[in-house]
C-alpha cells in the first residue's frame, strides 16, 4: 500500500486535515464492527488533532462511546507517595491525555489505557537492576536505551515487570483486536515515543527505557520538573515493532526540528538510526501509512516529489 504524504500550510491546517482523516477512518471502521481502537500519542503535535476530534465527537459526527484507546508511553518515577499521585501528576501522560482530549469528550471512550508505568517503584527498579546485572541486557546506540529483561531473570520484581507491565500491555492490545489507527509524532532524531535511535526494530513491542542524561536535564530546563531528583529516569514505551502493527499509522509533524528526520525517513533506506523509517517496511507489508505535515516539516519532501513518486509514494498539498 502506498505511503501518502499531505503537506499543509500550518499547524492549524495540519490538525484539521488530520482530524478529518481520523474521523473518516473511525466512521468506516464502525460500519464493520462494534468498536474502534485508537492508538494515541502525547506531545505538541497531536494537540490540535485532539481538539478537533473532540469537537467532532461532541457534534455527533462519530460515536466516541464506541472507541477504545491505548497510549504509546508513560513515565516511571514521577513524584508521588503512591500510584494514584503518580498517575495524576501534572507531567504524567495520563494527566496530559485527560487535559488535551479525554476531558473534552461529552461521550467518553469505552476505555482509555496507558502503559502501566506508574505501578513501578523507580527506586526498587534501580535496586533490582543493580543487584541482578545478569538478568538484563541494554540495547541502543544513542541516547535512551532499551532494558531487555531476560525470561530466566532471577529477580521476581524484574520478572513481574516483564510479564505484567511489558508483555501485559501488548497482550491487552492484542485482546482488543489490535490498533485500528495509531497516531504518532516524531522526535528530532526520528524516534517514535521512547523508541530512540539505535534501538533495534525486532523485539521492540513494549519496552522498558532508560532515559538519557540530556532528556533528564532538558526536562528541568523546560520547567517540567524543579530538579533532576524529581525527574523520572525510566519510561515504558511501545516500540516501532508494535506501533507499525496498526492497520493505519498517521504521523504528524510540524516545524524546522522535524524536517531532517521526516526527510530521511522516506528518502533514505530504513535504519534503526531513524526509527520512523521502519514505516517504509510497514508499507511494503500492506500497512497504511499517512504523513500529515506543515510546509516546513514537509519542505524537503516537496522538493523531492519526483523521487518519492518513483518510490511509489504519493504527495499532495492539502489545506482544506
Amino acid at each position: 500500500m502506498a505511503i501518502k504524504v499531505f503537506v499543509t500550510d500550518n499547524f492549524e491546517k495540519l490538525s484539521k486535515v488530520a482530524a478529518e482523516i481520523v474521523k473518516e477512518h473511525i466512521i468506516q471502521g464502525l460500519q464493520d464492527k462494534g468498536e474502534y481502537v485508537l492508538g494515541l500519542a502525547t506531545g505538541n503535535s497531536p494537540t490540535g488533532l485532539y481538539k478537533e476530534l473532540a469537537q467532532m465527537a461532541n457534534a455527533k459526527k462519530f460515536d466516541s462511546s464506541r472507541v477504545r484507546s491505548f497510549n504509546l508511553d508513560e513515565y516511571i518515577g514521577l513524584p508521588g507517595e503512591n500510584v494514584q499521585q503518580r498517575t495524576i501528576h501534572p507531567q504524567s501522560y495520563c494527566y496530559f491525555m485527560i487535559k488535551e482530549f479525554f476531558g473534552l469528550l461529552n461521550s467518553k471512550f469505552i476505555e482509555t489505557t496507558l502503559p502501566y508505568a506508574c505501578l513501578i517503584d523507580q527506586k526498587k527498579l534501580m535496586q533490582e537492576l543493580s543487584s541482578h546485572p545478569e538478568d538484563w541486557t541494554e540495547l541502543g546506540t544513542d541516547s535512551g536505551k532499551s532494558i531487555v529483561i531476560k525470561e530466566s531473570a532471577s529477580s521476581e520484581y524484574l520478572n513481574w515487570i516483564r510479564e505484567t507491565i511489558l508483555d501485559g500491555y501488548a497482550q491487552k492490545i492484542e485482546k482488543s483486536g489490535g490498533i485500528d489507527l495509531q497516531v504518532i509524532g516524531v522526535g528530532e532524531c526520528g524516534h517514535v515515543a521512547f523508541h530512540e535511535s539505535g534501538i533495534p526494530f525486532e523485539g521492540s513491542k513494549v519496552m522498558l527505557i532508560k532515559l538519557d542524561k540530556n532528556t533528564v536535564t532538558n526536562a528541568v530546563i523546560d520547567g517540567q520538573f524543579t530538579s533532576e531528583n524529581e525527574c523520572p529516569r525510566y519510561a515504558i514505551s511501545m516500540g516501532a515493532e508494535l506501533v507499525y502493527k496498526a492497520k493505519t499509522v498517521v504521523l504528524l509533524a510540524n516545524g524546522e526540528r522535524k524536517t531532517k528526520s521526516i526527510t530521511e525517513s522516506l528518502l533514505n533506506e530504513p535504519t534503526p538510526d531513524v526509527p520512523i523509517s521502519y514505516g517504509q517496511i510497514y508499507s511494503e507489508k500492506a500497512g497504511n501509512l499517512i504523513y500529515i505535515l506543515d510546509k516546513i516539516a514537509g519542505r524537503e519532501l516537496l522538493a523531492n516529489k519526483t523521487k518519492l513518486e518513483q518510490k511509489g509514494m504519493e504527495i499532495e498539498i492539502r489545506n482544506s
